[in-house]
């Protein structure tokens, strides 16, 4: 899958499930979500939940930051191709990215943004265009949204979206996606 398949999917489909658990993994299975970040597991279950994902026809990321086992190195990313059926990763660190794009999978950089200093240290990053797509958190300020959704990449929010008015209000403000660990809103 490309970037810009990517970005077709989330257009027509952008609530992202963010599966935190096996419980969350079983609903998600029986979503209408397409897209599917996976923000648990360890070397031994992280293939096999991306696995089952991909039978049911999910588009998958892998956060490489939450797999119990794994550092902060580029091996990392490496594990990801070799080992699971993710279609591509997710990670606050800008070296995993690049390493998973050269290994051909997509890649989503995720930002908090906590301060001016990180908002900052987000837009150098966007600048350089080493991900498919960035993700923010906290999701909830359409103001910051709205900058930084005209300086690029496709941009998802996540993060305290807690019912649809914060759906609406981030993706009105030009996120092309929400993802959310909160099962109910994995339908709208």
């Amino acid at each position: 899958m490309s970037g810009q398949e990517l970005a077709a999917l989330l257009e027509g489909s952008p609530i992202i499930a963010a599966v935190k658990d096996d419980s969350g993994l079983e609903r998600c299975l029986k979503s209408g979500c397409q897209a599917v970040f996976v923000l648990y597991g360890d070397l031994i279950s992280a293939g096999g939940i991306t696995a089952r994902l991909k039978a049911a026809g999910k588009t998958v990321f892998l956060h490489l930051d939450r797999v119990e086992g794994l550092a902060a190195r580029e091996a990392a990313a490496d594990f990801a191709a070799r080992y699971t059926e993710a279609d591509g990763i997710l990670s606050t660190k800008a070296a995993l990215v690049h390493r998973a794009k050269a290994l051909g999978l997509l890649a989503v950089q995720r930002f908090f943004l906590l301060d001016s200093i990180a908002l900052e240290s987000a837009r150098r990053q966007l600048a350089a265009g080493t991900a498919d797509l960035v993700e923010i958190l906290p999701g909830v300020m359409p103001k910051i949204i709205r900058q930084l959704a005209g300086e690029g990449l496709p941009l998802i929010t996540g993060g305290l979206i807690s019912d649809k008015e914060d759906v609406v209000a981030a993706l009105s403000a030009g996120a092309c996606a929400v993802s959310t660990t909160n099962p109910a809103l994995w339908e709208l």
